[in-house]
């Protein structure tokens, strides 16, 4: 009987554990996905897209932790392409100010 009991208390104790330690590695990985979802690096003007060379000024670091605070991030504003559907876009949508510009002139 109290073998029954020290075995009970003992198999609860393993799935508690086990339970815990899922909802920690779970906190933890949600903690590193949001940390690498501040990469800028796919927002620059300098990434390329291709896995042999990512980045043109900072190789080593592209789309790494390290590149979250890139003192040479300049911000892409015109892309050739959509970057939700990769379809390719049209002038209007590539410089939407350029034709407002042409009719002040």
């Amino acid at each position: 009987m109290i073998l029954q009991l020290l075995l009970g208390t003992f198999v609860w104790l393993l799935v508690g554990s086990l339970f815990l330690t899922l909802w920690q590695t779970t906190k933890a990985g949600i903690v590193h996905l949001k940390k690498l979802h501040q990469v800028p690096c796919s927002r620059c003007v300098f990434f390329t897209g291709d896995y042999r060379l990512k980045c043109t000024v900072n190789p080593l670091t592209a789309m790494s932790e390290e590149a979250i605070d890139c003192r040479d991030f300049e911000p892409s504003l015109n892309t050739s392409t959509c970057s939700g559907c990769r379809k390719p876009m049209t002038d209007e949508l590539k410089y939407p100010l350029t034709k407002n510009l042409f009719k002040i002139f």
